[in-house]
């Protein structure tokens, strides 16, 4: 049993000494900084922005629609004799053609008024360019988001760690002071080896720490474009972040204006209402300005056919009708109208449900401050046990199972007050994703 024991000990011993590898390098970084490397090297946060690039691109092809339309043919071949019959294909004879023929055409037409499809699909690319720009922000918010929680994750761990070292310190004082008193008859050997079992837990659970240090600095790296060997270390002026205090209307205003989700769902209102028009589009003319030159020959329109060529031009105002869509669009504009109002919809629902996320998260923001309060008295508290318990046992009044458990009782108070800190900022990082600031 107790060649198990020390076997542990010293494995756990072992453990505790396992450092990151040599060479690797750290880095300090405030949050900003990490939101700006962020902002050149995030995968995601590029590809929404070449979606964007896209969506303006296809803006500049929605507007070559009011440009006129330019056409340019020009043809040679070569013709055969030609045959001339009765209308009952009697008394046939052959006619002689000239074999060279030519043809040459320039036409234009210039779009004056097409019942508002130009401007509607315009319309429609802009509005499409709006919601790249509304996913490409909401990204950069979620990926923002994303590495708020690891950065502060791995602030806490730092944290964690530094308690772990103060109660490791406190432990070895304790084992050193123990040994004396087992020198001297007054404590058994077995609280020593009571007082070692915890000092190897919490070394171990130190060396578990650290191993989830390494673990989320390499991921935070990655995704930053870092080398993923870099040790990322959050600056210190972390806890420092200004937390303001607005009450709950502060926060639902802000979410009204600023939310993505709502940014998105007006965005599909407006391309709903615009796919109506550019339906209702169909039914009505087109006008447009025309002018055509024409070059051609041989002219084959007489017999005997006359080798010259034939040269004419035109201007004028066309007018196409399209009569089917009289009857054939209504069912199109119909279910335009339906999916605009599914849009109007859906937008309601995604209003109720982000003030209801806001009220939420500024509930839980709140509650974090008064937890914090109450655990600042628990350590307070933890820390006064703490030291009437350490003067009662230097005074051989209590026994050394008080003192582990006093020590314990301060190790979890810190380590709760530490991640209440943390969860503070956290709270406040959530409740800005939400209304859409952050």
């Amino acid at each position: 049993m107790f060649k198990r024991l020390k076997l542990y000990l010293i494995m756990a011993s072992l453990l505790s000494f396992v450092t990151p590898a040599i060479g690797q390098q750290s880095r300090t970084l405030t949050l900003d900084e990490i939101y700006s490397l962020a902002e050149s090297n995030s995968t995601a946060i590029d590809a929404e922005r070449i979606a964007l690039d896209v969506a303006n691109a296809a803006i500049e092809e929605a507007k070559s629609g009011r440009l006129p339309d330019i056409d340019l043919s020009l043809s040679a071949s070569y013709l055969g004799n030609g045959t001339l019959t009765d209308r009952n294909l009697s008394n046939s004879m052959g006619v002689k053609m000239p074999h060279f023929g030519n043809n040459f055409a320039v036409e234009a037409a210039q779009l004056i008024y097409g019942g508002g499809a130009v401007n509607n699909s315009i319309a429609m690319a802009r509005l499409e360019a709006d919601m790249a720009t509304i996913n490409l922000d909401a990204t950069r918010s979620r990926v923002r988001f994303m590495l708020t929680g690891f950065y502060l994750e791995l602030y806490k761990l730092h944290n964690i760690v530094d308690v772990y070292d103060k109660n490791i310190h406190l432990a070895e004082e304790l084992i050193a002071d123990t040994r004396a008193r087992n020198r001297e008859g007054i404590a058994l050997s077995n609280d020593i080896t009571r007082q070692e079992l915890r000092l190897q837990n919490l070394l171990l659970a130190r060396t578990e720490v650290i191993n989830s240090i390494d673990i989320l600095s390499t991921r935070l790296a990655t995704i930053i474009g870092l080398d993923p060997a870099t040790e990322i270390i959050p600056a210190d002026a972390t806890l420092e972040y200004s937390l303001p205090m607005n009450d709950e209307t502060y926060w639902q205003e802000i979410a009204a204006i600023e939310s993505y989700d709502l940014k998105r769902a007006d965005v599909a209102i407006e391309m709903g209402e615009h796919a109506e028009q550019l339906a209702r589009s169909e039914r009505r003319p087109s006008v447009a300005l025309v002018a055509a030159n024409h070059f051609d020959g041989p002219i084959t329109i007489e017999v005997p056919v006359i080798d010259k060529n034939f040269n004419y031009w035109y201007v004028g105002v066309g007018v196409s009708f399209k009569i089917g869509s009289l009857y054939k669009t209504n069912r199109t504009i119909k279910r335009q109208e339906i999916a605009t109002e599914h849009s109007r919809r859906q937008r309601d629902e995604v209003e109720e449900q982000t003030m209801l996320s806001v009220h939420a998260d500024y509930v839980r923001y709140v509650e974090a401050f008064e937890t914090e309060r109450t655990l600042q008295k628990s350590v307070e508290l933890a820390q006064s046990n703490y030291n009437v318990i350490d003067t009662r046992y230097r005074n051989d009044i209590v026994l050394v199972t008080d003192m582990t458990d006093a020590a314990n009782q301060l190790l979890n108070a810190e380590l709760q007050l530490t991640n209440a800190r943390i969860n503070i900022i956290m709270r406040y990082f959530t409740l800005l994703n939400t209304a859409g600031e952050l």
